[in-house]
């Protein structure tokens, strides 16, 4: 008896063995066929890419990461998109967020930016402007679609968006002891190179002591925005005594995107 449960054992343990071989055998080439779809999608985005196909190499990579998000280049394809994103809304391509604008007379880029909400760098950096000059006739790219900005504190992370669509993700340091305000709010003013007003004294912008940076994004609460850093060794860190702080380069960025009353969404 006891020779029979043996065996009945070694029975349903070779059983076993052998469905989950079968298994892992069958597995494969479904694991293999994913893995040479999503190579291929990635490959075929980054030719596009190096031929000028910015669109094209766009729609590529948002096929990928939302068909493969598990794919070993995930990371990498995120940061290519978003910075496809960012240099297809600063060049001169047409897309469905776009409409080009005849100047007329007694225009200029501010009272243009103002009629549709977007910024004098924006409008400049798509038309290959190097002044602010501009003639009645001109034909300008304009970006229409409304940028938007959140912040999570608890990621210390920045997220700018147009209309629903992410464009990037910055990495910032917000308040110490969680003293960053939350709420929805608005940017009510944008200072370049900002003077820092510190505690009666005044820091110029050239000092190395101007912890504001090179830009300076004003919220609708007194005293706070989002501003550049002396210390980008901090990012990332809860630490600032509540504004949110970019690094130099990313704020530029930002301020040259987003116009005055862009909104502004803080969550822990």
């Amino acid at each position: 008896m006891r020779n029979k449960i043996l065996l009945l054992a070694a029975v349903v343990v070779i059983a076993l063995a052998l469905v989950i071989l079968l298994f892992h055998k069958k597995g494969n080439p479904v694991s293999l066929k994913s893995l040479n779809a999503a190579t291929q999608i990635y490959n075929e985005a980054n030719a596009l890419e190096s031929q000028g196909e910015l669109l094209a190499a766009k729609s590529s990579l948002q096929k990928l990461i939302e068909d493969f998000p598990n794919f070993k280049h995930i990371a990498e394809a995120q940061r290519k998109l978003e910075d496809l994103n960012l240099r297809i809304i600063f060049s001169s391509l047409q897309t469905p967020q776009t409409k080009v604008y005849e100047v007329k007379p007694g225009d200029s880029l501010e009272k243009i930016s103002k009629a549709f909400n977007t910024t004098v760098e924006l409008i400049k950096k798509s038309n290959n402007l190097s002044s602010n000059s501009i003639r009645p006739g001109q034909k300008l790219r304009i970006w229409t679609e409304k940028f938007s900005i959140f912040v999570d504190k608890s990621q210390n992370i920045l997220i700018s968006r147009s209309g629903d669509e992410i464009i990037k993700t910055y990495r910032v340091s917000t308040g110490k002891n969680n003293c960053t305000p939350v709420g929805n709010f608005k940017i009510t003013s944008k200072l370049p190179n900002p003077v820092w007003f510190k505690a009666g004294a005044v820091v110029p912008p050239e000092s190395p002591d101007n912890v504001l940076g090179s830009r300076w994004l004003g919220l609708d609460v007194p005293g706070y925005g989002i501003h550049g850093t002396i210390e980008p060794n901090t990012l990332g860190q809860q630490i600032t005594e509540g504004c949110v702080r970019m690094s130099n380069q990313d704020v530029e960025e930002l301020y040259s995107l987003v116009p005055m009353g862009t909104e502004v969404t803080i969550v822990d």
